[in-house]
């Protein structure tokens, strides 16, 4: 199975060394001409993954009729630009394997929503799991969720990225899949803002563990499953982004933690912080499925420059309540 991959950030990267394992051919779209001559001539993306030595059966283009070879295409975009993306090119019934994480600002719709709306003939997957691309690419171990609705095809994909350090996961709750990729960048900016307040770890661990209920919440309406929800795709990632200012959403949210405004700390970032889109119209989607998401609510509340310390006051003055999810 031939594989092509639509994006050439950090993570499109690292996805293009793990498919090109014992030399397999992967051709690599990237909009940026910079990366496309670092990729071909040196084998190394120099503008965002410089760290890491690539195969040399990698090879990178800025021409997405270049990929028509492939048998199955990761779509690396950032969330907000996978529509215009997936409009440039027919890929006719060519697997899509969506690696974003997020929801599409102005119509609410998840990522794999949107493919469906500009490729209707192309069978849709996601991928999703705690994973930092620079990690990945390294070769350490890591484990994912690879959800698609046909079976079969979901057993294709998991098998043909599956390496000794990638672990592999098929699942047909694509829904699950991707609502907890969407969910844990917006709490990861919440859990940046606990470690730049000094908020201490027993604050972290709280809203770690009120934030999933928020997703598992969400996830639950929206048709996902549970079992997907403490899964990889759910709760693994939302640990891992939550831990560590390797995550853009954490990091972002340490900067608000500190007294910053999301405009300073957004107009300076070469790579996207999902959660600052996401957030908003999570708060939208959640209010149109009855679903009472505080943490989301305290997230668009910083986002939107309330002060730290108000925020904070607002959700610890919340009616106490059982613990029930």
């Amino acid at each position: 199975m031939r594989i092509g991959v639509i994006g050439g950030g950090a993570w499109g990267t690292a996805l293009a060394q793990v498919a090109a394992q014992d030399c397999e051919p992967v051709t690599l779209w990237a909009r940026e001409a910079e990366v496309v001559a670092s990729i071909n001539e040196r084998h190394v993306n120099d503008l965002f993954l410089s760290s890491v030595p690539l195969s040399p059966s990698i090879t990178a283009t800025d021409d997405l009729s270049n990929l028509g070879g492939s048998d199955a295409l990761l779509v690396v975009a950032p969330a907000q630009h996978v529509r215009g993306v997936l409009s440039g090119a027919d890929f006719g019934r060519t697997p899509l394997v969506l690696c974003a994480k997020g929801i599409e600002a102005g119509t609410r719709l998840l990522v794999g929503e949107v493919a469906r709306a500009v490729q209707p003939n192309a069978p849709i997957a996601v991928l999703s799991g705690p994973t930092f691309a620079h990690e990945v690419a390294a070769g350490l171990p890591t484990a994912v969720t690879l959800a698609c609705e046909d079976t079969a095809l979901a057993a294709a994909l998991a098998d043909r990225l599956a390496a000794p350090t990638f672990r592999t996961y098929a699942s047909d709750d694509v829904i699950g899949a991707e609502i907890g990729g969407a969910v844990k960048n917006v709490l990861a900016i919440g859990c940046g803002v606990v470690e730049g307040a000094r908020l201490g770890q027993n604050a972290r661990a709280a809203l770690i563990a009120r934030g999933f209920a928020e997703m598992t919440r969400f996830g639950l309406a929206r048709g996902a499953r549970a079992e997907t929800m403490a899964g990889l795709s759910g709760l693994g990632d939302l640990v891992l982004t939550c831990s560590s200012t390797s995550s853009r959403n954490f990091s972002l949210g340490v900067g608000l933690g500190e007294g910053r405004s999301a405009e300073e700390l957004l107009s300076d970032r070469r790579t996207v912080a999902e959660g600052a889109f996401t957030a908003p119209v999570l708060r939208e989607a959640a209010a149109e499925a009855g679903v009472d998401m505080p943490v989301c609510e305290a997230v668009c509340a910083l986002l939107a420059g309330a002060p730290v310390g108000d925020v904070i006051g607002a959700l610890l003055a919340r009616p106490l309540r059982e613990e029930r999810g």
